[in-house]
């Protein structure tokens, strides 16, 4: 099977299977990615531990912190617990959620979520509003020199 039919099967196996955590399977968040394929996840507890990511998903698939993914414990690992066996989108969540197998410590995290972009909606609503021409609250890049330009170097300019 060449590279691009494997890539075409294992996005399209991701992004329309669905189905829900089976056994020993569970739900985990992704916290951080720590290279060669290992990425740190946190489970519904608050639990953190490392997983792998299997070879089919490898250079095919993407994921990054905030997504959750379907894992496999797996006994003979110190270090890493478990390996990715589903990655989650939207619509794959929200079945799950109606099949009432999401894992309640999430929930609470997602309303969180939600109330903490509410509050940023109404912070960038009240500062458009005041719409000033002070200039003060502009971030000042540390890596360049800062050039101050006075008014009096202007006119004397203009009259040379």
């Amino acid at each position: 099977m060449s590279s691009a039919t494997k890539r075409k099967h294992v996005t399209r196996e991701v992004e329309q299977d669905f189905s829900l955590p089976e056994g020993g399977q569970t739900v985990v968040k992704v916290v951080a990615g720590r290279g060669n394929n290992l990425h740190e996840v946190q489970d519904h507890v608050g639990n953190s531990f490392l997983v792998s990511m299997p070879n089919k998903f490898r250079k095919n698939v993407w994921i990054k912190r905030g997504d959750f993914v379907v894992v496999n414990p797996i006994e003979e690992g110190d270090k890493v617990k478990a390996e990715i066996c589903t990655i989650l989108y939207k619509e794959q969540i929200k079945y799950i959620k109606a099949e009432n197998l999401w894992p309640v410590g999430f929930e609470k995290s997602e309303e969180a979520a939600q109330d903490l972009s509410k509050l940023k909606i109404k912070e960038v609503n009240s500062n458009s509003e005041e719409d000033s021409d002070d200039e003060s609250d502009i971030f000042q890049n540390t890596n360049r020199p800062v050039i101050e330009e006075s008014e009096e170097s202007d006119s004397s300019d203009e009259e040379e």
